[in-house]
């Protein structure tokens, strides 16, 4: 069902690919939007790894209304990508990246107990050390019926890296 990267040399491993989206503090989420045109938007967000084997969950919270969650609606399909190293080299005319892209379907958290654990996970990541804060927050989201989270189960992911960052890798061997 998904294509196979083309320069499967470059391809990182599933593991790098955890890794990466790991440590990511954003990415861009690739949505079927309006008219049939891409939306993409960059988002702040978390990931966990699956506790059944599988690729793991992408999670994130935003507003109940607009356009990312109509799209979602509207078909759960997504890709979202992180960009983990892009540095410009002039004079060789390429660049050293490194990059994952996961592809997944997305779902709009319904029960308390999934938005209280999704919201929480993303302020762990984001608010080390004001825990009390964050939490708080969340429960009064919650309260106030203005709390949304989504989830997005990854079916596939790959990841590449640039052939400059591959010869260094492979000389450092």
């Amino acid at each position: 069902m998904f294509r196979e990267m083309r320069r499967i040399k470059q391809q990182i491993t599933t593991e790098e690919c955890r890794e990466i989206l790991k440590r990511a503090t954003s990415g861009v989420l690739g949505l079927y939007g309006d008219d049939g045109y891409p939306y993409t938007v960059p988002i702040s967000f978390v990931y966990e790894e699956g506790a059944d084997g599988g690729l793991g969950t992408i999670g994130f919270h935003c507003a109940k209304v607009g356009h990312k969650i109509d799209s979602i609606r509207r078909n759960e399909k997504v890709s979202f990508t992180v960009i983990d190293r892009d540095e410009v080299m002039p004079k060789e005319r390429t660049t050293k990246f490194c990059s994952v892209i996961a592809f997944g379907r997305a779902r709009i958290l319904e029960t308390e107990d999934e938005l209280r654990r999704s919201a929480n996970a993303v302020g762990a990541k984001y608010s080390k050390g004001f825990e009390d804060l964050y939490m708080e927050e969340t429960e009064d989201t919650i309260r106030r019926g203005t709390l949304c989270c989504v989830e997005i189960t990854i079916d596939h992911m790959t990841g590449k890296i640039g052939r400059q960052l591959l010869m260094e890798r492979q000389k450092s061997r």
